[in-house]
């Protein structure tokens, strides 16, 4: 039998178990494997994202990433039939780091099985803070709403997903305009995603 680190297959371009688990623990992106949305392995990139020791999240829940219980389970709620439908889900959403401080991160997921996509996927996270800060304390709701707004949606469609009359997602998107000083919808936009 060969050797585990033979030069010949290196030189061929054979990656070896190694080479695989050097390039996920050195990702310079969060990269994070999931059962039934529960940590099974993370890199170093992805555990200093959150501000924990990538070992001390393995075996958690990704819930304690979420600002919310509620983000969590409407977060989930919006991937599964995309997963199932197509196997990957992306989006731009809020997160809580360790030390309680909120902060938007890209999130980009592949599932193994579409028929069961959370029993395990692959995620990569990506911190997008430095091009779009968290500037106003927004509760849960405006939170998802804000981050429906930042991917098109309009009143209508915000509503259907999130089983609300288009009333009240208006009067959830008044006050995130109070608390963002906007007077536009394009004001709002440019708020929320750091420019304004």
């Amino acid at each position: 039998m060969a050797p585990r680190d033979n030069p010949q297959q290196r030189r061929a371009g054979v990656l070896l178990d190694e080479d695989l688990m050097l390039a996920f623990d050195l990702a310079p992106v969060g990269l994070c494997v999931s059962r039934d949305r529960v940590i099974q392995r993370c890199n170093a990139a992805f555990g200093e994202m959150f501000g924990y020791p990538g070992a001390e999240l393995e075996g958690r829940s990704l819930e304690c990433l979420y600002p919310s219980h509620r983000e969590f389970e409407d977060i989930g709620a919006m991937g599964l039939p995309v997963m199932q439908r197509t196997g990957v889900y992306s989006d731009e959403r809020i997160m809580r780091h360790r030390s309680g401080r909120l902060f938007w991160v890209h999130v980009s997921g592949r599932s193994l099985r579409r028929e069961a996509p959370f029993a395990c996927a692959v995620w990569t996270f990506e911190d997008i803070s430095t091009r779009r800060p968290v500037r106003v304390d927004l509760t849960a709701r405006e939170r998802e709403i804000a981050r429906q707004l930042l991917d098109g949606s309009n009143t209508k469609q915000i509503a259907r997903a999130l089983d609300l009359s288009p009333r009240t997602i208006e009067g959830h998107r008044a006050r995130i305009m109070k608390k963002t000083g906007a007077h536009s919808a394009g004001e709002l936009i440019a708020r929320l995603i750091g420019l304004g």
